[in-house]
Formats: C-alpha cells, structure tokens, sequence
C-alpha cells in the first residue's frame, strides 16, 4: 500500500469535513505516489475510480456553481473579460512550496463557511509576483477552475482612463462586481495600477487611482477571489504588499521543471528517444510558457511530417529557436 500515515489522516480529515475535493487530492497523491514505487496497476485503478466520481458529481457541481452574471453587460463589458477555465493545479508545474500555498487558499475557501463560523476569513486577497511566461496568469485560471468559479479578467486598456475621477469610477463598478458576484478577478500587469505613489512622474490622479483601489481591496468580500499579477514588483506601492493576503512569487523553471514542463506538454507524442538530461542545458534561461511553445512547435513539425515522435534532435532545434527569438 502506497498511501503512508498522513495521507490516511488527510483522507480521514477530509472525509468527516465533507470536502470531496481535498478526499480527491490525496487520493491521486497515493496514485502517484504509487506510480513512483512501480505500483503501477494499482495507481491506474485509483486514477480512474477518482476520475469517475468527479465525473459522477459534475453535473451537480455545475449547478452549484450557477453565478448571476454569465457574461459582463452595460459597462462591465468593456471592464471584464470572462472564462470559464477547467484546468487545475495538477495541470501545473510548480515547485511544493507554492503548491502547498495555492493548495492552502483551496481549502480556505472551500472551508469559508466554517472560518466564518469562528469570526475568521479564509485567503481571497493574492498578489502573484514574477517575471513573464511563469504561470502567474495559468495559476489564476486553474484556482478559478479547482472552484468551479468563472474567471473575470479586468481589461486595463479600458479600466484606465486620463479624465479624472473616472478610473475610481470604474474601479467601484469591478468590485461591486466582486462583491455581488462570486468568481476569481484577474487584474494582470498590475504594476499599471499600483506603481509606488511617490515616484517621480506620479501626478494627484494617480495617487487617488491607488488609494481608490486600496479601499476596495480592503472592503472586498471573501466569497470572491481577487489576484493581481505584477512582472515588477519592484515598482509597486509599498502599502500594497500588507493588503493582500498571501504573495506568491514566481520564478524561472528548474531543470527538472522544465523537463517535466516539455514532458506534460508533449504526453501524446513519443518522445522515448530523448535524453531529457541532455537537453536541460537547451532549456535553461526560457520560461514555463518559452518551453511550452518549443515542446510544441517540435510537436507540430512531427505531425506535419506524418510522424508521431518528437527526437532529441528535434526538440533541440525548437529550443534553440526559442533563444534566438529572444534576441530578435
């Protein structure tokens, strides 16, 4: 038996709190687990019986999941963008701590109703930090996916305005969205809204734009999630930093992330000539979003030549092309 003493206390906790997704999560945790152990009938087995019962429970859930607003009207639409992703973290590389921090405002959310009870309030205030390509924007779709919740992404080019007054207006108009609809708000790039109030090309406007957001931000109900993306952190308002709940930071994949990033990518080719060790050099310097589209462009010349392996050489060559439209 693969399962080892906390992931039976974790099913136990997860089975008496009634929270089907965690019971899930650990469930293909010994799946995989047992994979890595050569247990490998067995990790199948357990794959697909969880894989059942969510399909079993996805109508349900779906229902559930029923949010007022299908699709931003009036002057939301020029505000918000929606979605409704249905990845998962599972369908991430990340490294275990940031894992275990996204795992953590999972449950806090999926427990909301029992913090509430005690006169807490679970995470719902996050600020993603890192450079490009990184996942900071994936990492916001597959919360909104693990929650069965949409996916509002604020649209920057029409929330910012040069007529005074009018982007705190519009402001107010997005998280009284928040506040009456239940979703995941994506404000990306967001260093165009929260850039230090006292730098040197800052106006009044601007100052009032940051104080309007923070007041909403404080003011923002539980029951939503608000994340923020930001490639420099460097440049935000230090007053920020304490109003989210929980920062993540985000940086470039390690060998073994990148391979297991172009190996995830590339599940349906056969890829079993090629040595991963030494292609890791090929990778290095490119983010996860770089190497998603070397992994793909490989796949994609395979299948134009009538072929369904992606070899060494091959990847090499995507890679390669990678670094060089860097530098075009």
């Amino acid at each position: 038996m693969a399962a080892n003493a906390e992931h039976l206390k974790a099913l136990v906790r997860a089975h008496a709190e009634a929270d089907d997704d965690l019971f899930y999560s650990v469930a293909l945790q010994v799946a995989a687990k047992s994979a890595r152990q050569g247990q490998g009938k067995f990790a199948v087995d357990l794959r697909e019986l969880v894989e059942a019962a969510r399909q079993k429970q996805g109508q349900a859930s779906k229902r559930r999941a029923a949010t007022p607003v299908v699709q931003p009207r009036g002057e939301l639409s020029s505000l918000l963008t929606a979605g409704y992703p249905d990845i998962q973290l599972d369908d991430m590389t990340l490294d275990a701590g940031l894992r275990a921090s996204l795992d953590r405002v999972l449950h806090e959310q999926r427990q909301r109703a029992r913090l509430e009870r005690f006169g807490f309030t679970p995470v719902h205030r996050i600020l993603l930090s890192g450079p490009p390509g990184t996942g900071k924007s994936m990492t916001a779709a597959a919360l909104a996916g693990e929650l069965k919740l949409p996916l509002f992404t604020i649209r920057l080019d029409g929330l910012i305005s040069r007529f005074m007054g009018e982007t705190a207006a519009k402001l107010r108009l997005v998280f009284d969205a928040v506040a009456q609809t239940r979703a995941v708000y994506l404000f990306d790039e967001f260093d165009a809204l929260g850039a230090e109030r006292a730098a040197g090309n800052d106006v009044g406007e601007a100052r009032r734009i940051l104080n309007s957001f923070l007041l909403f931000l404080d003011e923002a109900p539980s029951e939503s999630l608000v994340v923020a993306g930001t490639n420099h952190h460097q440049l935000l308002d230090r007053a920020l930093f304490r109003r989210f709940d929980m920062v993540a930071t985000y940086g470039p994949p390690t060998p073994e992330q990148a391979v297991q990033v172009m190996r995830r990518r590339l599940a349906g080719m056969d890829t079993s000539t090629v040595r991963w060790g030494a292609v890791t050099d090929s990778a290095s310097g490119l983010s996860h979003a770089e190497l998603v589209k070397a992994a793909e462009a490989a796949a994609k010349r395979a299948i134009l030549a009538d072929q369904d392996v992606v070899d060494e050489p091959l990847l090499l060559e995507a890679l390669t092309e990678r670094h060089a439209s860097r530098h075009a």
